[in-house]
């Protein structure tokens, strides 16, 4: 409050006219340097830009695609793993199937056939 009350005081004293300073009109200057658009880089910027962004978004599609495709190879190679198990598997199966001792004991068993006691063979000479 007291500074308002100072500058109220200040201004209160009356000022002469030869002391007061003259307004004077100020003239609108001309700026020192003109700013002119340069078209030309401006298109050049604008260009390298979308140049830019466009190898950045076929960077970024590439790797997907990478990506993708290094997964899809995986699941191919474990399912080749899996049909190769598998395979032996039944190698295996079939062996034990094709065992003369297991067709022997379901004949006799199954069939009710029974194992000659004699063996005759013929020859017949020349």
């Amino acid at each position: 409050m007291l500074a308002r009350k100072e500058d109220a005081y200040l201004y209160d004293i009356p000022v002469p006219a030869e002391a007061a300073p003259a307004v004077q009109a100020e003239v609108p200057r001309e700026p020192l340097l003109r700013h002119q658009l340069n078209t030309n880089l401006r298109n050049c910027l604008r260009a390298v830009f979308f140049l830019v962004a466009c190898g950045a978004m076929a960077v970024t599609l590439l790797g997907g695609i990478g990506a993708k495709s290094g997964y899809t190879l995986l699941e191919t190679q474990q399912k080749a793993e899996q049909l190769e198990q598998e395979n032996e598997r039944l190698k295996i199966e079939i062996a034990q199937l094709k065992s003369p001792s297991r067709i022997e004991s379901i004949a006799v068993q199954e069939l009710h056939m029974q194992v000659p006691q004699n063996i005759y063979f013929s020859h017949e000479g020349e």
